[in-house]
Parts: structure tokens; sequence; C-alpha cells
């Protein structure tokens, strides 16, 4: 399991350093948007209260503690499930990059009682109309991770038939 807990924390730090640089250093939460590579990519500040696309969002605090508590239970049970393929190098780091991205989000819960996505891209004549930020994409990238390479015989053991 080392290797899922180095992959979170590069994540972890990876994501907070990304937020406060956009959000502190580029004042990011006061222009509001900045045209980085139009349409491809763009930086658009949205708080994000509830989950994705903004689902749940507008709530009261009680929602945000629920989001932060069902973020953290979640985590658990990934790395508790997934310490049975500790084996298995591809486990571990859909592990870590889920489970980064996830504390990542949880302490922007903490601190500005939202989520802090400012990534917007676009293409192709198609507008998108949502941010998102580094932590959203290892959350997705790791759950997928974990439905593809999860599962099967161990490293080494023929499959039984």
């Amino acid at each position: 399991m080392k290797l899922a807990a180095l992959v979170a924390t590069g994540v972890f730090l990876l994501d907070q350093a990304s937020k406060f640089a956009v959000v502190h250093g580029l004042e990011l939460d006061r222009v509001r948007g900045i045209d980085v590579w139009p349409p491809f990519l763009n930086f658009r500040m949205a708080w994000n209260q509830g989950i994705n696309f903004g689902l749940f969002s507008g709530q009261d605090e009680l929602t945000r503690w629920v989001l932060i508590i069902i973020s953290l239970i979640i985590s658990a049970w990934v790395w508790i499930w997934a310490k049975r393929e500790a084996d298995r190098p591809l486990v571990q780091i859909s592990t870590g990059l889920l489970i980064g991205g996830a504390l990542g989000n949880v302490i922007d819960r903490l601190i500005y009682g939202a989520v802090a996505d400012f990534l917007n891209m676009s293409c192709c004549g198609f507008s998108n109309p949502y941010s998102f930020n580094v932590a959203d994409i290892t959350i997705f990238a790791g759950a997928i991770g974990l439905v593809l390479f999860s599962g099967g015989s161990p490293r080494g053991e023929a499959k039984k038939p």
C-alpha cells in the first residue's frame, strides 16, 4: 500500500497547489475567468457546494458535512478494499488517484465551505458550461482504474476454470 499512499499524497499536493495558485495567486475568485488557450483551456471560477455538476448544491450546512463524511467513509472503504489486492500496482495507483482527489476536495469543503473548481475545457463547437479541478480528474481516473484493474487472479497465479 506504499504505492497507493505515495500516489494519494502526490495527487493531494498537486490538487491543493493548483487550487492555491489559481484561486489566490491568479485571484480567480475575484476576476472569475481567465482565457488560457480558448476554447480548449480556460480558468472559470466555480464554488461547488454539491457533488458532480453541482448536484445537491445550494443546500444547507448539513449537506456540506454529510458530503465530507461520505467522502471520508468512501476513501476509507476503498483503502481497506484495495489492501486485498496490494500486489497489483495498477490497483494501488488507481486507489491513490481516487483517495488523493477525494481528500483534496474534502479539504476544500473544510476550508472554503465548497470545492474550488476552475478548469473549463471546450472543443469542436461544444461549449462546456462546467468547471472542474485536478481532484475531479484523478477521482474519475482512479474509479475507472479500479473497475478495469481490480478483481481476477492475483499476479503470478493462473486463472482457475
